[in-house]
């Protein structure tokens, strides 16, 4: 599986931003895709997850400014990501669980900076 994101920038405290993640290659053994972040000095950390059937899961400091969505037919998941806040500046990386064991697949990480 390769990921491909896309999406990052710049943006004042309050805007909003959307990430795009395409997948290619072993599509049919993916079981969930998700966005995670990483800011200077601190580990990664999950912000969304998709399963499959389009189960949605959501860190509690994105909760009702995010939204995680997928498109299918493109193979591409979206994280439409508003009300930004300075301490959500990270790198963002998606991922890709696939497989019987659920291996992790990650694609290069989209800076995002909110000012305030």
């Amino acid at each position: 599986v390769q990921l491909q994101a896309s999406g990052g920038g710049f943006v004042q405290a309050g805007g909003s931003l959307r990430l795009s993640c395409a997948a290619s290659g072993s599509i049919s053994s993916i079981n969930s895709m998700a966005w995670y972040r990483q800011a200077p000095g601190k580990q990664r950390e999950l912000v969304a997850q998709i399963t499959n059937t389009a189960s949605t899961n959501y860190a509690a400091f994105v909760k009702g400014r995010f939204t995680i969505s997928r498109d299918n037919g493109k193979n591409t998941v979206y994280l439409q990501m508003n009300s930004l806040k300075p301490e959500d500046t990270a790198v963002y990386y998606c991922n890709a669980a696939a497989g019987i064991n659920g291996w992790n697949y990650w694609g290069q990480g989209t800076q995002v900076t909110v000012s305030s």
